[in-house]
């Protein structure tokens, strides 16, 4: 292990998710699997739409985003938990990932936000949405996810890098997240926590508001529809965003909005691995299965693929 005396300021040395050496190789075939899988079905998700001219509209433009936040969101923290497991010297410089890893995060809250307001312009304003949704705005709101993804986690990083890391520098985590850093500090941290926790909060709450305004709007909408195959083809539309919003959020509020004393650092360690791991492997999955034109898209996909193998093979 690495003494604190030879390490420069910014850089500690993550303990992972355990000590034992027999179970290293396990965590590392893990990891590396999590990450293929994650890796693979996003980027075929943004090849899909990317190919596929009937997936060229607004809720599939923020989707291949959101599909690119997860690829750089799982590749900001799943490599070094990996590297870890393999290297005797686990050190890194903090600031780095956790700059990375919050401004994915943020991102991902105004994706989602941006497409709810998608859906609530799609479902209760038909006849509008085309004019409206242009490809003006879907650009600016997609600029104005990432610029607020870079502020958010810019405060974030700055506030907690100044602070004097006096103590112990290792971090009982796999990852350099705030919570696990602040519990480090030698210095009074409430004003700093307060000050992260009112970022973090206002960016969820703020988000989740607005996510629910439209999708009460929506479902206020579709409860007035007279067809049943109307209802039914409106609910499969926002299902699988919703499905994405409700993992996102949940794990996202349980991970930061709770009091620090009042869970195991293994819990936070278990929401934070189901906020950071498995949101983005299951991310593509909901999208894929549940989703008619994906479908159809992967089966045209699938069609020329073969075609292209039978032409080369005769």
């Amino acid at each position: 292990m690495v003494e604190d005396n030879y390490m420069s300021p910014s850089e500690f040395i993550l303990l992972g998710f355990t000590n034992r050496e027999d179970l290293w190789v396990m965590c590392f075939v893990l990891f590396l699997a999590i990450y293929v899988v994650t890796f693979i079905g996003n980027l075929q998700l943004i090849a899909l739409i990317r190919m596929d001219s009937c997936l060229h509209t607004p809720m599939y433009f923020f989707l291949s985003h959101l599909s690119l936040l997860d690829v750089c969101y799982s590749s900001t923290i799943i490599p070094q938990a990996f590297l870890n497991v393999l290297v005797e010297k686990k050190v890194i410089t903090c600031a780095t990932q956790l700059f990375c890893f919050a401004t994915c995060a943020t991102t991902e809250c105004y994706m989602l936000a941006a497409m709810a307001y998608d859906r609530y312009m799609a479902i209760c304003n038909p006849l509008l949405y085309s004019m409206v949704m242009s490809q003006r705005l879907c650009i600016g709101m997609l600029a104005g996810a990432y610029l607020a993804g870079v502020i958010s986690s810019t405060i974030h990083t700055v506030s907690i890098s100044r602070l004097p890391f006096c103590r112990s520098k290792t971090i009982n985590h796999f990852f350099c997240d705030g919570p696990p850093l602040l519990a480090l500090s030698c210095s009074d941290t409430p004003a700093i926590e307060v000050m992260v926790a009112a970022v973090v909060g206002f960016k969820v709450l703020s988000t989740t508001v607005f996510i629910l305004i439209s999708y009460l709007s929506v479902l206020s909408i579709v409860m007035r529809m007279r067809s049943v195959v109307g209802q039914h083809k409106a609910f499969s539309t926002c299902a699988s965003h919703f499905i994405s919003i409700a993992l996102y959020y949940g794990s996202s509020l349980f991970m930061y909005l709770h009091p620090s004393s009042s869970q195991s650092s293994k819990h936070d360690e278990v929401i934070s691995m189901l906020h950071s791991l498995a949101v983005p492997i299951l991310n593509p999955l909901i999208h894929s299965l549940r989703n008619a034109d994906m479908k159809n898209a992967m089966r045209k996909a699938k069609s020329r693929v073969l075609s292209s193998l039978s032409v080369h093979g005769s």
